[in-house]
């Protein structure tokens, strides 16, 4: 006869059993695919490199690098300035002056149709806009560039920024990976700290003052934020890596045109999504990452995969607008 709690005891242990073997199962494809994954993207980053650095725009940007040294006379903090500061602030503004045009006039339609929002900033409200670009001009003239002078000073220590000789291409790929992650962490804390009741209404509510942002928004904060959250992030990977000035005037200028994207309120064709930062304006509790990944793993993104904005979240490989090909679902009263 059988003991009593054996068969509870049975069950017990076939549950254990088969949750085991999905989990080894999941283990194994992930392995797998992860493995796989991480050969195909060596043997393309080499493949990138090579052909880089080899066939045409190594020598090129060497040249070209060599050539505006000497033009500068070795002038290291005037190097430092225009690439570090002038060439990031040229390409932010140059990509928000296009949108700011759309934002105003309702045109070009090629871009305006893409609008994430539907029906807001149709136009935008010019007395906000004009607050937002005088704080952002603020923020960039009397925080960021004032930042720029200890970067300096921690740069010239490493005594590698300045050199005659850039990085190699698959050297650049691994900084901007490094500075990606140390930015996604950086971010992702000191954004969930601004949203502490008491930081938040007296520091990060002045940057939720747009619930539908647009790109030049995304340096629209409180000087504390700015400071914290906005610049910290971006300049600390360059000042672990010792990396070299072209990187950082690389990586600058790419940090301010994805948050410019990310805010910009278009979900426009081959653009990374604005979705995920969007929905975190629309929504304020959810979404407080760049890459997504700590959102993840924290659960802070569990409202925003339940909705339509998720499935949306995509590179837009089309001419038809993701609005219109995966739309809101009708409201209950409608």
């Amino acid at each position: 006869p059988k003991m009593p709690g054996q068969d509870t005891a049975a069950r017990a242990y076939s549950c254990c059993f088969s949750q085991g073997k999905k989990l080894s199962d999941a283990l194994r494809i992930s392995a797998y695919v992860f493995s796989t994954g991480l050969l195909m993207f060596t043997a393309l980053v080499n493949s990138a490199s090579w052909f880089m650095q080899n066939i045409t725009l190594g020598n090129f940007w060497q040249t070209a690098w060599l050539k505006f040294y000497d033009y500068m006379e070795g002038a290291e903090w005037t190097i430092f300035l225009i690439g570090a500061a002038l060439v990031p602030a040229l390409a932010f503004w140059g990509f928000n002056g296009i949108l700011l045009v759309a934002d105003i006039t309702g045109k070009p339609t090629f871009i305006t149709r893409y609008r994430i929002q539907l029906g807001k900033n149709d136009p935008v409200d010019t007395k906000k806009l004009r607050k937002a670009i005088y704080t952002a001009l603020g923020n960039q003239l009397f925080i960021s560039f004032p930042m720029l002078v200890p970067m300096f000073y921690i740069m010239k220590w490493w005594d590698n920024t300045f050199s005659k000789e850039l990085p190699t291409f698959q050297w650049f790929l691994v900084e901007i990976s490094i500075f990606t992650v140390v930015e996604e962490i950086l971010f992702y804390y000191t954004h969930r700290l601004v949203h502490h009741p008491v930081l938040y209404k007296h520091i990060h509510k002045k940057h939720h003052e747009w619930t539908a942002p647009i790109g030049v928004v995304s340096i629209y904060a409180h000087p504390i934020e700015h400071i914290i959250s906005n610049t910290l992030p971006v300049m600390t990977g360059p000042m672990i890596m010792g990396s070299h000035i072209v990187s950082i005037s690389a990586w600058f200028s790419i940090a301010l045109l994805t948050t410019s994207i990310s805010h910009c309120g278009y979900h426009l064709p081959l653009l990374p999504s604005p979705e995920f930062h969007d929905f975190h304006h629309l929504k304020f509790n959810q979404c407080y990452g760049v890459l997504g990944v700590l959102d993840f793993l924290h659960g802070t993104d569990k409202m925003f995969r339940q909705t339509k904005a998720f499935e949306r979240h995509k590179v837009l490989l089309s001419l038809t607008p993701l609005s219109e090909s995966i739309p809101e679902p009708p409201k209950k009263d409608e």
